[in-house]
């Protein structure tokens, strides 16, 4: 590893915890609040994901909470003490205020550290989407790449992030406003799946819809057969809410249409999974545009 800056991130990227560590990233995370108990955040525990998909399918109603400035504010000072520069990579915009906060820190501190240097990229990425792409960061950087020119990197890249979402229950969506309830209850009894993605300004906005689950997984590839621009090493990035059989189906057509192919895979987080629902299948890869 040649890198010459900290990269700090957030946990909205659905990144796993051996990652972070793995890579040297400085993780941030978001929180929920679940049946009177608050998980994550600055001290909150973690709750095992199986068991949240678990409330979730109980009836469980969890409310989630951003990276608030003070909390984004000790995550990069403590490197700017030991004199490191630091690159901060946020959840999008269009969908959180962590972003803001972590602008909002990084213009205090850049007053009390002048002779550092503290750049913020909103990714306009969640989910696995956002974890893709700090991978691709991680590799630019670690090509010895300064920390202007891993930004502006970055700042190039975030547009050719796709996300393809399916799921599996429209409740959930209708919860957070993306669906009215007319369309969730006729949806449901028609067992329509929406097809979703993440556009260019960050916002999860549905584009589709199909008759049924495996239609629904077929259309993520068609989208994925317009759009991709992968190289042989590129990495296929698909999170989930606890349905790997799901997974594996799409992982298969994948392969099917395009080879056998880099793939990483994991759960879709807690804070994220509290707006979608459990059974969401989420496709993420390198492409032509959003």
């Amino acid at each position: 590893m040649s890198r010459k800056f900290v990269i700090v991130t957030d946990s909205a990227s659905d990144l796993p915890e051996e990652y972070f560590a793995m890579n040297g990233l400085d993780c941030v995370r978001l929180g929920f609040t679940v049946d009177g108990k608050t998980y994550g955040g600055e001290d909150g525990e973690e709750m095992d994901i199986k068991e949240f998909y678990a409330s979730l399918r109980g009836g469980s109603m969890p409310t989630t909470f951003q990276v608030p400035p003070e909390q984004a504010e000790k995550h990069i000072e403590r490197h700017l003490k030991e004199g490191q520069d630091v690159l901060a990579v946020a959840f999008s915009s269009g969908l959180s205020g962590t972003a803001n906060s972590f602008a909002i820190a990084a213009r205090e501190l850049s007053e009390r550290y002048p002779e550092r240097k503290i750049f913020v990229v909103d990714s306009l990425c969640a989910s696995m989407g956002e974890g893709l792409f700090v991978d691709y960061i991680v590799k630019k950087a670690d090509t010895g790449a300064s920390i202007e020119e891993t930004r502006d990197y970055a700042e190039d890249l975030k547009q050719h992030i796709c996300h393809y979402f399916t799921v599996d229950n429209l409740f959930h969506l209708k919860r957070g406003g993306r669906v009215s309830a007319a369309t969730a209850v006729v949806g449901s009894l028609l067992k329509i799946k929406p097809v979703l993605h993440v556009d260019e300004e960050g916002h999860l906005i549905a584009i589709g819809k199909a008759m049924g689950r495996k239609k629904s997984i077929s259309a993520l590839v068609e989208h994925m057969k317009e759009l991709e621009t992968l190289e042989e090493d590129d990495p296929i990035f698909i999170s989930h809410g606890d349905c790997a059989e799901d997974v594996e189906y799409l992982k298969k057509l994948i392969t099917e249409a395009f080879g056998e192919r880099v793939f990483y895979t994991n759960y879709v987080g807690s804070v994220i999974g509290t707006h979608s629902g459990a059974g969401t299948l989420a496709l993420f890869f390198r492409g032509k545009h959003r």
